[in-house]
């Protein structure tokens, strides 16, 4: 006969694991006793908390720890729960693959990709565990009335019943069970065994705030046993019987409320932890309570207006409302960094948010703390994984230029030499390269582009061109192993994961260090060769073949499920805890993150395999009970005597709704004129301004050099004018200095590219017919736009967008030459180069210009003629002087300075506007309806006004913060607020 039921509480506030080992240890009396208890808790951290409570707790000597068994890995350490003779589990990632091929074979409009067939293939197990956990029939499937739901549901339920008819004989082929079903054999198994012969020593479950069948069944059977006992977390014992019978889903006790149901205890049997220090209950009691009635089941919240809040439940708590997840994350640094400015003082950051805790945690780096980050690293956001995934991606699209410079920039790549010489080379590649458009396909595009480089452009004296292109001569033998397999369709997994795991090595290989050595030896490089070691073996063989381009993602999803947690190296006064893992441990300041609405508590969401009425006709928990197990979580790490709450106003630049029960808590305290103290959010947010804030801060002043004039241009282009009257500056900075902006990577042809397709294409037309035009001139126009848009035709924009335009600027043009040479004008000259010599009072200077066509007017006068594919300028400008182009261009040209072209005056300026567009060309004059003589007259004059000022050495070249390209390194922004 079975003894009464011992079921125990430390109520929340109270540190957990803590009071549970002082309580075991005051229980046991000698150590003997306390080596032969047994701790049964819900996870592996939780075994681990309980071990450094017990350290603690003894004052960090020495002692015979009782037996802590973790509930949730049966096939680790637990032998003693009648596992013995039940089938092994399968193997977690083969059960994904045959998963997943099981998916993928799913017929009609719901075949998948492989990678979103894994992903569901995940969201399928769990299912099937679910079921299994809560002890349901997959039978049950026909009863859901499939024809009550829409067509979608009703396919999904019919692929359930093919699976789940078909999964047992699956299993049973591999003499395994799923890991839900042996879970609850095992447990099944050890609650009858105890039953007829209980354990000799003291039996504890403890740290559950809820369990499904099998499990709460097992945790009754303790509560039963003669020396069994169950300890609970934060048991609301405050709550009147009303509220309690009302307890819903979304409500943190729903639980603890279903948990005592199936153990059959009444919540009023269940008593408080003997080892509980009453003046800490006393002491917390006012937080308790007030956490209680905030949380208080909807249909009972006409309570409030009578309550009345005690002003000391908030002692201790704090809260800060920060404008972004940035900021919210250099806050909670800053707050646990000031934590350890005490002596043993702890701080431990709770939150769901992994985006907010990998901020935390990098933003501790500024002080060198490492943090313990419970919920660790998906393997694929370590530096193994994306360097595989990087390997992975650059072999599929070809080694093109993206992908290749996030490659060779990576910490591991090396390729055989050191990592200095590769950083070296790569910004050779990049600068002379891989910047533009995009050179032929692979690594032997890269040395045909390499060859058109002029030998005088390498500028680093270790790399010379030839060095440069041995070394893509051996980046590309290094990578043959891949791009070998890149040419077939598709490949088995296996034969792909080797020649990967090759290729990946190869590129991390230095002179001191093998790249095999140093890709696999830390916790991330361990956990990544367990994984392709598994993949091409047995595993790997139940996903059928794939395609090559689906590689990188089918490898990324495999490593989303692979969690790597450092073994050692974290501070041993600050944590990152995740929901569950903050259950059971407590810290002097426990800081709650990221208290948004669909944060914490996380939208439930929806499931792909089960609406939620299907959930409901099956059987199954809501999906609401994890808002109510979030909101447990909250409730338990809030009632803690030192709390900073925090919150991000905006994420992703989107505003945010605080957290339901954040916002229940100002309600209430507000009817009792209270709030959760804020009177230090301005001081935290200061700090952390502060901490990037330099002492002092003196504005940038307008740059003005004055370098020699030794140095000063002396030769010019008419377009460099422009340039030089605009913005001094931007002048300075190309012509003096000598930089250009850098091509976008992998640049699409550009605007300017695009107009000089166009110019060539007219050029070659117009050499060949200068005097009169063929019969067939739209053709011939047509075939020079071909050869001269021959090497960028086949872009897929070039294609789509401006060859259509450049056909119908052919047909306006060869319309307006016809008329042109009727009315009596025809060209004389293309694309001809005139440079003039202007006498100053120091050195001579040279303008210089390429006239895009100069004609002959019928009166003798000539015309000069630029093509524009964009807008041109406006006539103010060129009669101002603003765009002095083609009056500069007329100078050279009345002078005589254009070979073959005698001097004469110029009676027109003009533009051809060639747009493509719906208007596909214009012809206009540069100067409206003005005359040209005095505009070519006054650019002449302030030429040389512009030439003897800055003949000066100490006429600065001033920015004027319209050069574009050059206005950040003149730091604009800077010296315009200051202005």
């Amino acid at each position: 006969m079975s003894a009464p039921p011992k079921v125990y509480t430390i109520p929340a506030g109270i540190a957990f694991a803590d009071a549970l080992a002082a309580g075991v240890m005051a229980q046991a009396g000698d150590p003997l006793t306390l080596a032969a208890t047994t701790i049964l808790l819900p996870t592996r951290r939780a075994v681990r908390a309980m071990t450094d409570a017990f350290l603690r707790v003894n004052d960090g000597k020495a002692l015979l720890l009782p037996r802590l068994l973790a509930l949730a890995d049966i096939d680790g350490d637990f032998d003693g729960l009648g596992a013995d003779d039940i089938p092994a589990a399968i193997d977690p990632l083969e059960r994904r693959l045959i998963l997943a091929q099981l998916v993928m074979h799913r017929p009609g409009a719901f075949s998948v990709a492989p990678d979103q067939a894994i992903r569901l293939a995940d969201a399928l197990a769990d299912l099937i565990d679910e079921t299994e956990s809560e002890q349901i029939d997959f039978a049950g499937l026909a009863n859901l009335a499939p024809e009550t739901f829409a067509e979608h549901w009703q396919k999904t339920i019919e692929f359930l019943a093919i699976v789940t008819e078909n999964w047992p004989a699956i299993l049973a082929s591999r003499g395994a069970i799923d890991p839900a079903r042996r879970r609850v054999l095992a447990l099944t198994a050890c609650a009858e065994a105890w039953k007829t012969g209980p354990p000799e020593g003291p039996m504890i479950a403890a740290g559950f705030i809820a369990a499904d069948p099998a499990l709460a069944d097992f945790i009754g059977t303790v509560a039963h046993l003669p020396l069994g006992s169950v300890v609970l977390p934060g048991l609301d014992r405050d709550l009147d019987n009303e509220a309690w019978d009302a307890v819903e889903p979304t409500h943190p006790q729903w639980g603890l409320k279903t948990l005592l149901t199936r153990i059959g205890v009444a919540r009023d049997d269940v008593q408080l932890w003997a080892a509980v220090p009453h003046a800490a209950v006393d002491a917390l009691a006012p937080r308790r309570r007030l956490l209680s009635a905030a949380l208080l089941p909807a249909e009972t919240t006409a309570a409030w207006p009578g309550l009345r809040i005690d002003p000391t439940a908030c002692g201790g708590l704090a809260r800060v409302d920060c404008q972004t997840i940035g900021d919210e994350a250099e806050i909670i640094a800053l707050a646990m960094r000031q934590a350890l400015e005490t002596p043993q003082r702890t701080a431990a950051l709770v939150t769901p948010d992994r985006n907010l805790a990998r901020r935390v945690a990098a933003a501790l780096q500024r002080w060198g703390i490492a943090v313990d980050d419970s919920a660790g690293q998906p393997l694929g956001e370590t530096p193994v994984g994306v360097w595989l995934t990087l390997v992975a991606e650059a072999a599929v699209e070809g080694f093109a230029p993206r992908p290749l410079l996030a490659l060779l920039k990576h910490p591991y790549a090396a390729a055989g030499a050191s990592p200095a010489t590769t950083r070296r080379r790569v910004r050779t590649l990049e600068r002379l390269v891989l910047r533009g458009p995009r050179p032929a396909a692979g690594l032997d595009g890269l040395c045909l582009a390499l060859d058109q480089i002029p030998a005088e452009r390498f500028i680093e004296e270790e790399d010379d061109k030839e060095a440069i292109r041995h070394w893509l001569v051996d980046l590309a033998a290094r990578t043959a192993p891949l791009t070998g397999l890149f040419r077939t369709g598709t490949i088995g997994l296996a034969d792909l994961l080797i020649r990967h795991a090759e290729v990946a090595e190869a590129l991390a290989d230095t002179p001191e260090e093998a790249g095999g050595l140093r890709l696999w030896r830390g916790d991330d490089g361990v956990a990544a060769a367990d994984l392709f070691a598994r993949l091409a073996g047995p595993a790997g063989d139940n996903l059928p073949d794939i395609k090559i381009d689906r590689y990188p993602a089918i490898l990324s999803v495999l490593m989303e499920g692979i969690i790597v947690r450092p073994l050692y190296g974290a501070h041993p006064r600050l944590a990152i805890w995740g929901l569950i893992e903050a259950r059971l441990q407590s810290a002097d300041l426990t800081i709650l993150g990221g208290l948004n609405e669909g944060t914490w508590p996380p939208l439930p969401g929806d499931e792909p395999w089960m609406s939620r009425p299907m959930r409901a006709s099956f059987g199954l928990p809501p999906l609401e009970a994890r808002i109510g197990a979030a909101v447990q979580d909250f409730a338990l790490a809030a009632a803690r005597p030192e709390v900073l709450m925090t919150r991000a106003t905006r994420v992703d630049g989107a505003p945010s709704v605080p957290a339901r029960f954040l916002s229940r808590l100002e309600t209430l305290l507000a009817a009792s004129k209270l709030e959760i103290p804020k009177h230090n959010a301005a001081s935290w947010r200061a700090w952390a301004e502060d901490m990037d804030r330099p002492a002092d801060f003196v504005p940038w002043l307008r740059p003005d050099p004055r370098p020699p004039y030794s140095v000063r241009p002396r030769r010019l282009s008419v377009t460099a004018i422009e340039t030089w009257r605009r913005d001094p500056y931007a002048h300075y900075a190309r012509r003096i200095l000598r930089l250009k902006p850098l091509d976008p990577l992998d640049a699409d042809p550009s605007a300017s590219e695009r107009g000089q397709f166009v110019h060539d294409a007219l050029d070659q037309f117009i050499q060949r017919n200068m005097r009169t035009l063929p019969d067939d001139a739209l053709n011939d126009l047509i075939r020079a736009g071909h050869m001269a848009f021959a090497d960028a035709i086949g872009h897929p924009a070039v294609a789509a967008f401006w060859w259509p335009r450049f056909e119908r600027v052919a047909a306006w043009f060869i319309d307006f030459e016809r008329a042109r040479r009727r009315g009596g004008a025809f060209p004389i000259a293309t694309e001809i180069k005139g440079v003039l010599t202007v006498e100053t009072a120091g050195a001579d200077f040279v303008l210089e210009a390429t006239a895009d066509r100069i004609d002959r007017l019928p009166d003798g006068r000539l015309a000069i003629i630029d093509y524009k594919t964009g807008k041109p300028p406006a006539p103010k400008s060129v009669s101002e002087g603003a765009a002095p182009q083609l009056p500069l261009e007329a100078v050279i040209a009345e002078h005589g300075k254009f070979p073959g072209i005698a001097a004469a005056s110029v009676g027109e300026l003009a533009y051809l506007r060639l747009s493509g567009g719906t208007v596909p060309g214009e012809f206009l004059p540069a100067l409206g309806r003005e005359a040209p003589e005095p505009a070519i007259a006054d650019a002449w004059d302030k030429l040389v006004a512009l030439i003897d000022l800055f003949d000066d050495p100490a006429m600065p070249y001033r920015s004027t913060a319209r050069g574009i390209d050059y206005d950040h390194l003149a730091r604009v922004q800077e010296w315009m607020l200051g202005a």
